[in-house]
């Protein structure tokens, strides 16, 4: 019976202490494995933050730089000058009116030949003036309620003699004193003088390059007040002239043409659109 306890207790200690190292030897595998699996998740959360960090200033950069390129500064530029007129026009019409048409074209017959010998006299070449083909206009008569008839009651016939000349200030001293001719007898109309300047074309292409670098001049200034500078032009566009009478702030969305004065200030205008670097 002794010998069966102690048999039994062998048994039973030598079980435990078997099950007792495998439980031990389990925990230590578990540590092991946990440890690792923990390590390996800290590596690869360390490595996905720093993809993610790498990859945000790599789209950081990029997108800088792109929105960087894609920035411009457009400005206006524009370039003024004085000039003179180097071509005048001016007209001096007479006009005749009469019940019957062949006295009235005697009447203009006589008045045209003294308004050109009038011209030569001030020293105005006759290749300079031309005349104009007559103009009639017949005259009705009305009925007593105001309202025109057919019955032809008179005749106006008119006529005028155009002169074109380089003597820009002669002309326009001319046109002021051609009321000399009423005293004698003639009834004359002078127009206006309209003045031009004939070298426009050639001047133009230098004051647009003047406007052109003023523009750049001006888009330096603004990109240099924010830290920048300019690269290329992206885009140019030429407004229009505005010819003006000197001094003049007058503009006109179409361009200005002044014709009354012998003085005139020519304004070219840019519009240049500049890339910033």
């Amino acid at each position: 019976m002794a010998i069966h306890t102690t048999v039994t207790c062998t048994v039973s200690f030598n079980a435990a202490k078997i099950s007792r190292r495998f439980a031990v030897s389990l925990t230590e595998d578990d540590t092991n494995m946990n440890g690792e699996k923990n390590n390996y998740l800290f590596n690869l959360g360390t490595s996905l933050a720093i993809g993610l960090i790498v990859s945000s200033l790599i789209i950081g950069w990029a997108y800088k730089g792109a929105k960087k390129g894609d920035d411009a500064i457009t400005v206006t530029g524009s370039a003024k000058k004085r000039i003179t007129s180097d071509l005048v026009i001016w007209s001096a019409g007479v006009s005749a009116q009469s019940a019957e048409l062949t006295a009235a074209y005697k009447q203009l017959s006589d008045s045209t030949p003294r308004i050109k010998q009038y011209l030569l006299s001030k020293g105005i070449p006759e290749d300079q003036m031309t005349v104009s083909s007559i103009t009639t206009t017949q005259l009705k008569g009305r009925d007593s309620d105001g309202n025109e008839t057919s019955q032809i009651t008179g005749y106006i016939l008119s006529q005028s003699v155009e002169v074109r000349s380089t003597d820009v200030a002669r002309i326009g001293q001319i046109a002021r004193e051609t009321t000399e001719l009423i005293n004698q007898g003639i009834l004359v109309e002078s127009a206006a003088p309209r003045y031009y300047y004939t070298q426009i074309g050639d001047l133009k292409i230098e004051m647009l390059g003047e406007a052109a670098k003023d523009a750049k001049e001006r888009a330096e200034r603004i990109a240099q007040s924010t830290g920048n500078s300019i690269g290329a032009v992206r885009s140019a566009k030429m407004g229009v002239l505005q010819i003006t009478a000197a001094d003049s702030t007058d503009v006109s969305d179409y361009g200005v043409y002044d014709t009354s004065t012998i003085e005139k200030d020519m304004t070219a205008v840019v519009n240049v659109s500049f890339a910033v670097d």
